[in-house]
């Protein structure tokens, strides 16, 4: 068995066991059982998963619960550019490289040195999480309403792990800190005054408002 291999295998069970969480608080939220395992194979990515349900169970709107989820799906986009270089495929599989390409996909390719084990390392993680995270998905949707109210076993909290755990390495200087802070503040205040899911977008407004206005590298 490969590094490549190794690599992608632990991730996919890693990932995978998130979804139980998300099963079961999507069936909270209100979605039923294909709803949410529609989610898991067509939207399948968990930030973005988690995002939706949430505004959802916060009583926002469908349009709200898009437009979250959407933001964050924007960095699969940006893998997708890096990856298409690297993989090199065409037809149907380049659109399953497209389904597939997730931080988890992109960072066990980004990790290998040689280019035949980049390669691998992105299909095992990318079949591997998506195998597993739909089969989670279902366990925990089935589990769902046995559970009843899901804080109890702090499931609730598996959505603010999930985020964080995208966010923790990007705090590597002082600026990124300053901004996560920034944005945290404006979503702190803007929850009593308006609907639920439009403060993410507050905070993810902010977010690019930054990234618009500051000096390039060049410039600095």
């Amino acid at each position: 068995m490969t590094p490549a291999v190794r690599m992608g295998l632990s991730i996919s069970v890693a990932t995978g066991l998130y979804g139980i969480s998300f099963g079961a608080l999507s069936v909270a939220a209100g979605l039923n059982l294909w709803q949410t395992m529609a989610l898991s194979a067509l939207m399948f990515t968990g930030g973005s998963q988690f995002a939706f349900i949430g505004v959802v169970a916060g009583g926002g709107s469908g349009m709200a619960a898009v437009s979250a989820a959407s933001l964050l799906g924007v960095r699969n986009a940006i893998y997708g550019m890096q990856m298409s270089r690297l993989l090199g495929v065409k037809g149907l599989q380049r659109w399953l490289a497209a389904h597939w390409t997730i931080d988890e996909s992109a960072a066990t390719a980004s990790g290998q040195e040689d280019l035949a084990e980049q390669r691998r390392g992105f299909w095992v993680a990318g079949a591997g999480v998506f195998a597993l995270w739909n089969l989670f998905t279902l366990l925990g949707a089935l589990m769902g309403n046995a559970l009843g109210d899901t804080r109890r076993f702090g499931l609730d909290g598996a959505a603010v792990a999930a985020f964080l755990g995208l966010l923790w390495p990007r705090l590597n200087a002082r600026e990124p800190v300053a901004l996560a802070l920034g944005c945290g503040l404006v979503t702190a205040l803007a929850i009593p005054w308006v609907p639920a899911g439009v403060p993410i977008l507050l905070a993810a407004a902010l977010g690019a408002f930054w990234g618009w206005v500051r000096p390039s590298e060049a410039e600095q």
